[in-house]
């Protein structure tokens, strides 16, 4: 039966979903940013909002009071109005670095640190209001206007059932004085004020849940589509076989160069062969010069023979130093015993004028 490939039924790869992200296609919700803002804004208001009221108070005390004493005139109401503004200025600013900082960590939260060049490029098409019309009657355009219109509902149930216990407050207000209308205002505010923003950041968290599973289904890939992707990133097959040939091709010829000059080669006997070099004069230890397991190990005893290089089958020491030791690096200590006998019998073995000793290496 023949692969159906249009079907996108598997998990996006590692590679899509960084395309994905590069393209600014990520999952957030702009209403999530602004309902927590909202949220963040209202607690501040509640904590900070004496000193904000306080710092108004006396902003419009010291104008009216100015006013009453006839001491207004151009130069003294330029400064009174820029003293003004910097008292109140000082008095918001925590409230709005507050709201600021809850801002930028609602955006890192949803889509890290990302910055976008692609989504900041004008798109004229957009701005098209016949485009827009049609697009508000179209698949999720409907939606999201069904879900406007929903949320419009739930907000208006939620401010009324913040001013519904306060009602016979709110029809005796003519009966209250001055400070206690502008109270009773605040109050109902900052109620309605909280109880819209938390249904609204409620809200606004499923619709990033809904945006994030959105996303996911649309990055969704098909077999055929995973196969090719796969097939990218390991590059072109023959770009590939070339690679393999030209490693190979430098290793040969770095094994044809090495063993020769190595003092003996110890085997497993045909799994695994290690050359070993030592120069009293230039090295601390003897140095692993050539290793190999399998053909490469078939290669290098054969260059040995050629070069005239003993071959000592030593099983469990050929094993240990394939493992624990790479090319050119020094043998470490542990073997330090085994392979001093194995060069003082190669030296006698080959008549070379080296003293074969004991190593003592610090």
């Amino acid at each position: 039966m023949a692969e159906d490939t249009g079907d996108k039924t598997e998990a996006p790869t590692q590679r899509r979903r960084e395309e994905a992200r590069e393209q600014g296609n990520v999952a957030r919700s702009a209403d999530l940013t602004a309902s927590a803002v909202l949220v963040s804004g209202m607690i501040l208001l509640n904590w900070y909002g004496q000193n904000l009221f306080g710092a108004m108070h006396g902003v419009v005390r010291k104008m009216l009071g100015a006013a009453a004493l006839g001491n207004v005139d151009v130069h003294s109401a330029t400064d009174g109005v820029v003293t003004s503004l910097a008292t109140i200025g000082r008095a918001m600013a925590p409230l709005l670095i507050g709201m600021m900082l809850v801002a930028v960590v609602i955006n890192i939260a949803q889509v890290g640190l990302h910055l976008t060049p692609e989504k900041l490029r004008p798109n004229l098409g957009a701005l098209s209001p016949l485009k827009g019309f049609g697009r508000l009657f179209q698949g999720q355009g409907m939606m999201k206007l069904v879900m406007g219109l929903l949320k419009m509902a739930l907000v208006a149930v939620t401010a009324y059932s913040a001013i519904h216990g306060r009602m016979n407050l709110i029809l005796g207000v003519a009966q209250l004085e001055f400070l206690q209308i502008l109270q009773l205002g605040a109050d109902m505010v900052y109620r309605i004020g909280l109880r819209v923003a938390l249904l609204l950041f409620i809200l606004a968290l499923f619709d990033y849940l809904w945006q994030r599973y959105q996303l996911e289904k649309s990055l969704k890939m098909s077999k055929q589509e995973v196969k090719d992707e796969m097939r990218r990133m390991d590059g072109d097959p023959k770009l590939k076989q070339r690679r393999r040939q030209i490693a190979q091709q430098i290793a040969q010829k770095r094994l044809q160069k090495d063993v020769p000059t190595a003092d003996v080669v110890i085997t497993n006997p045909t799994e695994f062969a290690i050359a070993l070099k030592y120069d009293q004069s230039t090295m601390h230890a003897p140095r692993v010069v050539a290793k190999g397991q399998g053909v490469i190990a078939k290669r290098i005893r054969e260059l040995a023979i050629a070069a005239g290089v003993p071959i000592l089958e030593r099983k469990p020491l050929a094993r240990a130093l394939y493992k624990l030791v790479e090319v050119g690096q020094e043998i470490p200590e542990e073997f330090y015993s085994a392979i001093a006998e194995i060069l003082a019998y190669v030296y006698e073995l080959t008549g070379k004028v080296k003293r074969a000793r004991a190593m003592n290496v610090e």
